[in-house]
This record gives structure tokens, sequence and C-alpha cells, in this order.
């Protein structure tokens, strides 16, 4: 594979995830075939910026987004940097390129009260619906990326303690503090989860009903699901309960570098998108409460 030894470099040196290099992996292999088939061109090393233009606007009207585009176009770049600092090419192609414009994203959070919902609605008599309890009460407790309670192993979980220890990005690790509810739900879990025991994969915490690992898309139908049921936004993923975590604990006043660390970011300019939410909200609960604005 010609790009091995970049993927080596991304996982043994800047300490990326498997996922993420996978992601990285994906992304060359997909511009290698579009050069293959447009320009029956083989190495990589030797395209120029019109070409790699070329895939750009193939990515284009094939219907993909421009901030897909740019993740893309960064693997791109990412790959030759590296092919720079080990001296295999002179200059890079996308030297002068310049990321596509992107529409920012408005995040919309659950409101507490259709957390509340969810929870209510959750059987969790059997293995399925106390797993999908605690995988709620999980992601709203502490905020932690999909991929990361994906990866979560039993012995991550301190209930004595009453921490998690997570694997977040560039396997970097960070212990979160669980409230009590959660270590509740938790305890009734592990009991369920007994039963599989036997399985291959019983290093996860997280099993189907099959005693197998949980994945991506499995965990994504979890929550959009059980919050199709309460809640009329347009999305509803593991993300918007991160999101719902970190603008509620700033609603009710959190520091923004607890909240920070709490979500694994590497700087505040990652957390602060979080913020709005909560200045709106704080906006909100002023109009209502200032004697001023009340005094009619």
């Amino acid at each position: 594979m010609p790009f091995s030894a970049f993927l080596d470099y991304l996982q043994l040196e800047k300490k990326y995830s498997v996922h993420t290099v996978s992601a990285y992996a994906k992304d060359l292999e997909s511009f290698q075939s579009f050069l293959n088939e447009t320009f029956e061109q083989d190495e990589v090393q030797k395209v120029n910026y019109s070409q790699i233009r070329s895939w750009i606007v193939h990515l284009s009207e094939s219907g993909i987004s421009n901030r897909s585009i740019n993740r893309k176009i960064s693997s791109l770049k990412a790959y030759y940097r590296f092919l720079l600092k080990t001296g295999q090419i002179e200059f890079s192609p996308l030297t002068k390129h310049k990321a596509l414009k992107t529409s920012k994203k408005v995040q919309i959070p659950f409101s507490e009260k259709e957390i509340i919902q969810v929870l209510e609605n959750i059987d969790d008599s059997t293995f399925e619906g106390i797993r999908d309890r605690f995988v709620v009460e999980l992601f709203y407790s502490t905020g932690i990326r999909r991929i990361e309670l994906i990866e979560i192993k039993l012995n991550d979980l301190d209930l004595g303690a009453g921490v998690l220890k997570v694997l977040g990005k560039r396997n970097k690790e960070r212990y979160i503090p669980l409230i009590e509810s959660v270590k509740d739900t938790a305890s009734k879990y592990l009991e369920f989860r007994e039963a599989f025991e036997g399985s291959a994969t019983k290093e996860y915490l997280f099993l189907t009903s099959k005693g197998e690992k949980l994945y991506e898309s499995f965990v994504y139908r979890i929550i959009n699901n059980y919050f199709s049921e309460v809640s009329g936004k347009l999305k509803k993923s593991p993300h918007i309960l991160r999101h719902s975590f970190a603008t509620h604990l700033l609603n009710q006043g959190a520091n923004l570098n607890a909240v920070k660390e709490l979500l694994g970011h590497s700087s505040l300019a990652a957390t602060q998108v979080y913020t709005n939410n909560s200045i709106a909200e704080l906006s909100k609960i002023h109009k209502q409460a200032h004697p001023r604005n009340n005094k009619n």
C-alpha cells in the first residue's frame, strides 16, 4: 500500500486513533482511485493542483458537502506534508489551496425535558433496555464522543471510585466523574451483562444482544430512535447529546475550562462553540427576570 508509511507515522508518532487513521486511509484511497480512473495515473506523489482541483469538482458534483470535501483535502495536505518532511517531494501541490466556504451548522441541543422524557420511556427491565438507558445517560452525563463510548472496556469503568477512563482523540486518556444515577444504571446493566461473559468481545463494556461489540450506526440508531419519539428537532444523534451536555453545564454556570477538560478538547476555541446556546439562555433569563424589563 503506497500510504502505509504515512499511516504508520500517524498512528505511531502522531498517536492518532485507529478510527482517525482509517479515515485518512479512506480519503487517500478515494483520491488514488480518482487518479486511476480519470488520468490513468497511479502515483499520488506526482500530481499537480489541476488534477486535485478536478477531484474537488468531481466530489462537489457527486453531492458531497464542502465541509466533507475540506476534510478530504485536509487528509491529502497532511500526506503531502509527510512527503515533504521525508524528502520524497520538493513542494506540495496544495501549498496555495484555500478551503471551500462552508456555512456554520447550528447545533440545537435537546432540552432537559426531552432527555427526561426519553429516560422515562425506556423499559429497562431487559438487557437491551438497560443498555440503551445506560448509553443515553452516559452520553448526557459525560459528553463523550460516540467512538469513545464504543471503545470503553470493562476495566475502564470504576464504580467504586465513581470514574470512567476514556480514550479520546490522539489516544489521549481522560478521567470523567460519574454522577450517582449513572452509577446505579451501570450497576444494573452489569448484572444483565454477566450473561455475555463467554463472548469473544467481553473486554468491551457495551455489547449487542448477541454479545458483540457495538458499532457506530448501531449507537446512532439507539439515540435517533428514542429521541424521535419526543423531539421534533431535525438532528437527533449522539453528538447532539454531547452538545446538550456542554450547553446545559454552561447554562448552570459551569467553568468553560472545566467543560473543555470533560469534553476532551485540546483548546478552548473548540469548547467555545457551545457558549452560543448558553448565552442565548442567559439572555432569555435576563430579559424575564431583570426588574427594569418587568417594570410594567
